[in-house]
């Protein structure tokens, strides 16, 4: 990927990387994207569908899509596909309002924090599509923060994404797989930091307890960002640390 300037390689040994999930981590649509995608089954399959008995935390939405048309013996031909998604952005930019969603608590403050850090990064991880994703960040005014994403369509799978996403720090910024930090909200956030060789961050900001989210056995687990602290000095315990044996 070509460097941004806003996000220039690390200059300092080591380095960080932090993989962030977006919906239930960085922000929450309050349905929206639910709706969404609601709308967009009603328009182009004909079908009122609820979808509520389709899961969608955690997952890619091209997986997500896959249930749907399964449930529903469907199967898009030539270009349908496309027409499909251009729907749910489409009502996703218009429903997404001012007045609907909010910015988690700490997060802003907690991106702040780590690009004060010499060294450290923030990208996305996330099983949102591209456009879904900027969508949604714009909504917040972050996009911008990010150096880069790794986003739904690009995998067949979260564990695949996650792959991506740090074989892309290593060759953009020369950070290893034990560096990288993946932060979401699901049992399927610390799953793929696993799969992918990097550290876990569980939040508790989303569908599971802080329990929940500890049997699942991540790094760290937290209610929220709300003391920014908390994963930062973890993080810095963590640069500090030799890599771990045959890493």
């Amino acid at each position: 990927m070509t460097p941004d300037p806003r996000h220039p390689a690390p200059s300092v040994p080591g380095g960080l990387a932090f993989l962030w999930d977006v919906d239930g981590t960085l922000l929450l649509t309050e349905g929206a994207a639910h709706e969404s995608f609601v709308h967009a089954v009603r328009a182009e399959l004909g079908v009122d569908d609820d979808l509520r008995d389709v899961a969608f935390a955690g997952r890619t939405e091209p997986l997500i899509l896959g249930d749907i048309l399964a449930k529903h013996g469907r199967r898009f031909e030539d270009g349908e596909e496309a027409w499909f998604w251009n729907v749910v952005f489409e009502r996703m930019s218009a429903v997404f309002g001012p007045r609907r969603g909010r910015l988690l608590v700490g997060v802003a403050e907690t991106l702040d924090a780590i690009e004060r850090e010499p060294g450290w990064v923030s990208a996305l991880l996330t099983g949102n599509m591209t456009q879904m994703a900027r969508i949604k960040l714009d909504r917040f005014g972050i996009a911008s923060r990010f150096a880069f994403g790794a986003f739904g369509e690009e995998a067949q799978d979260r564990d695949q994404l996650a792959r991506l996403a740090v074989r892309r720090v290593g060759e953009r910024f020369g950070i290893p797989p034990h560096r990288c930090i993946v932060i979401g909200d699901t049992r399927h956030d610390i799953a793929c930091a696993r799969a992918a060789g990097a550290r876990a961050v569980g939040v508790a900001t989303g569908p599971l307890t802080r329990a929940e989210l500890e049997a699942c056995g991540p790094d760290l687990a937290l209610e929220d960002l709300s003391d920014p602290r908390r994963l930062l000095e973890w993080a810095r315990e963590l640069e500090r640390s030799p890599a771990p044996a045959g890493g």
